[in-house]
């Protein structure tokens, strides 16, 4: 590959992507995918998580939910986890998993220690409503425009 033209010093270089600290942060999910599970018994919905505030705006995690697992055990977690979701965002019917992104939510992070096998990683531990709303806010209602994502406004 030619690399004639390109200049380090005008792009950002990559930083190392440290757990970041055990706490509450005000997010929004950004996208979620239907994958298939390692096994292939089952299925789990995989969601992006964007922090949208603090120091640590921008950053990524990532949360599984076993919605479809032989595990019964697994699917009874993700449904309270998906209730949890649906309560805080104010989508208590959602038809797709994409209703679930762009609306802002209070997401409890904690850190996994490395492991010898795996470096340290952030894994979700709860969900909430944003602004200090208890788990069964009301539906959010969008006031502008439908280009702008609501935690944006």
């Amino acid at each position: 590959m030619d690399l004639n033209g390109f200049n380090a010093l005008e792009i950002e270089p990559t930083t190392t992507n440290e757990p970041i600290p055990a706490d509450w942060y005000k997010a929004v999910i950004s996208n979620t995918e239907q994958k298939a599970t390692k096994a292939g018994t089952g299925s789990y919905l995989e969601l992006t998580i964007d922090v949208i505030e603090g120091s640590y705006q921008g950053r990524k995690i990532w949360d599984r939910l076993n919605l479809q697992n032989p595990n019964q055990t697994a699917v009874e977690i993700a449904q309270r986890n998906l209730s949890s979701i649906c309560r805080a965002i104010g989508v208590n019917n959602p038809k797709d998993s994409a209703e679930l992104c762009d609306k802002p939510l209070m997401v409890k992070v904690a850190v996994r220690a490395a492991d010898g096998q795996y470096d340290a990683t952030n894994e979700v531990k709860g969900y909430d409503a944003a602004g200090g709303a208890t788990a069964t806010a009301s539906p959010v209602v969008a006031t502008a425009s439908a280009s702008t994502p609501p935690w944006k406004k």
